[in-house]
């Protein structure tokens, strides 16, 4: 294959194709970063009816980009060229609401009834956050995004429930009230946040331990602020047991050739 520039240097096509090869397996957190990232969620066709239900119940964690025909790898509303089984660095193989496994690329097992869901991925306003000057630590530190498991209960549609999953970040108050207003502009990828501060009543004990990501440190002079997350289906998942699913890891997203300001309301 052609050189490419590293993968934080790289454009969406040059970063699928480094993921294609099996030459990035991580989380994408920082990569193409004015390029729209999206969750993946690819299902049975007897169940997608069920699961646009539940997205279109649950627009904050769930917010839907784009839904494939059933048996089509091609995405061509969010990128030329996308492939789904090749180009998420790391996915999860869900049997009987299982996790099973996590390939780096799942050709070989494709099914022609399987239809692919893109949601909305809180990474596309971080650049937002960034160019305003608030600092993301995980990002900063190189780590996934910390994400949390609550007490809310989603929205349930057909054989879908399950809580809310979250992802948090540490701010200073004034920086939190200035991320309020940017994420508000963004509600195709989770909008503005659910809760900030205690995270008790949300249903988290313990902010060091994440159930999905990487934990950071939330300083003394800092408020943690969390967003919906569109892990929350794999939560659905898990409780509604398909007898096959495919999602993304959690922060291993598929990249695309849309811009984050274009997912801007205002």
């Amino acid at each position: 294959m052609p050189d490419h520039p590293p993968i934080h240097d790289a454009t969406p096509a040059q970063a699928r194709a480094l993921i294609r090869a099996g030459r990035w397996t991580s989380h994408t957190s920082g990569i193409a970063e004015r390029h729209v990232q999206g969750n993946v969620v690819i299902l049975p066709k007897r169940w997608a009816d069920d699961f646009l239900l539940y997205c279109q119940r649950n627009p904050k964690p769930c917010p839907l980009l784009a839904v494939g025909e059933p048996g089509v790898a091609a995405l061509p509303r969010l990128g030329q060229g996308i492939d789904i089984r090749h180009d998420v660095p790391r996915y999860r193989v869900w049997r009987d609401g299982e996790l099973v496994e996590e390939p780096t690329d799942i050709a070989a097992l494709w099914r022609d009834d399987l239809v692919s869901f893109v949601l909305g991925c809180s990474f596309s306003f971080e650049q937002a956050l960034r160019d305003e000057g608030i600092a993301l630590r995980h990002v900063d530190e190189g780590k996934n995004v910390a994400m949390f498991r609550t007490s809310i209960p989603t929205e349930p549609a057909g054989v879908f429930s399950g809580p809310l999953v979250v992802t948090m970040r540490p701010l200073r108050p004034a920086a939190a009230i200035r991320a309020v207003q940017i994420t508000s502009r963004f509600p195709d990828v989770h909008g503005a946040p659910v809760h900030i501060g205690d995270p008790s009543q949300i249903g988290i004990g313990d902010l060091s331990r994440p159930d999905y990501g990487d934990a950071v440190e939330v300083k003394p002079d800092e408020l943690p602020v969390f967003w919906a997350c569109g892990v929350t289906p794999q939560a659905a998942i898990a409780q509604a047991r398909p007898e096959f699913c495919i999602t993304h890891a959690p922060g291993a997203m598929l990249i695309t050739d849309l811009l984050n300001h274009q997912l801007a309301s205002f």
